[in-house]
């Protein structure tokens, strides 16, 4: 079977884009087809597969797959991805609401190949939490922003063996069984911080992540290191905007807004 999909950029994540709404991929194929496509030697290649999908409420649904096949409730850039697909492909307006698997979302087009996120409320946030990797102690900080997210504030970002250090974090015990996504945060100068994040799912460091962006903002913010909005640089060396309100330690409208470009559409054979 052929079918057409588009493939996305939002800050360095690249997905693959297809519109499903009439049931072309059945749920029972899609962690399969998400792998074989996002292969980068074989196939298309990407971050992962997004599926857009028929909504009884919102406008449509998101449906996102990891590199490996594996299903995440949300992902931020891919949310941003979808809204663009959805837009360009004329399925909605410049303003949409659409559902994921971790809340709804309020997405706007802007100029610029610019897309603004309004995101339901984060939860489980857990700061200053002790964790141990190789008998050294480590100041981190929890939170899910619709995934699983662990934010570590360091001096020196570029000297962080990531690959290495975020797998140990990944993988431990204090986050079984589900595991975390890892951010390792710079502050660079004042509101503006630098983002480096090994994603659960790809088990590699990404050029950016949404979610991870959202997770370190939000942190930032808590911690006093920042204010509204955040500057926020992910290693692609794109520039994102984390926007929210602080009340007492209880987040509320959270803003993500950033870049998204198509790199091409096509037809692949699955």
């Amino acid at each position: 079977m052929k079918i057409n999909f588009a493939k996305l950029t939002a800050a360095g994540n690249d997905f693959i884009l297809i519109d499903n709404r009439k049931n072309i991929i059945i749920h029972e194929n899609c962690q399969s087809i998400a792998k074989k496509l996002c292969n980068r030697k074989y196939s298309i290649g990407g971050d992962g597969l997004i599926l857009l999908e028929k909504s009884i409420r919102k406008d449509f649904k998101m449906k996102y797959f990891n590199s490996d096949g594996s299903h995440a409730s949300m992902c931020g850039n891919g949310a941003r991805s979808i809204a663009k697909f959805a837009y360009d492909s004329n399925i909605t307006n410049s303003k949409m609401v659409f559902e994921t698997d971790a809340g709804t979302i309020n997405a706007n087009i802007l100029p610029n190949d610019k897309v603004r996120l309004n995101l339901y409320k984060p939860k489980d946030i857990k700061p200053n939490i002790e964790i141990e990797i190789d008998k050294i102690k480590i100041n981190a900080n929890f939170i899910n922003t619709g995934v699983p997210h662990t934010v570590i504030f360091v001096d020196d970002i570029e000297k962080i063996d990531l690959l290495k250090c975020g797998r140990k974090i990944r993988y431990n015990k204090i986050f079984a069984p589900n595991g975390t996504n890892v951010n390792f945060v710079q502050v660079v100068k004042n509101n503006t911080i630098f983002v480096r994040t090994y994603e659960r799912g790809i088990e590699a460091e990404t050029l950016a992540c949404g979610t991870g962006i959202i997770a370190a903002g939000i942190i930032s913010v808590l911690k006093n290191f920042t204010k509204s909005p955040v500057n926020i640089i992910a290693r692609g060396g794109d520039e994102l905007s984390v926007s929210l309100k602080n009340l007492n330690n209880k987040i509320g409208n959270v803003v993500l807004e950033g870049p998204v470009v198509v790199a091409f559409n096509g037809i692949v054979k699955i």
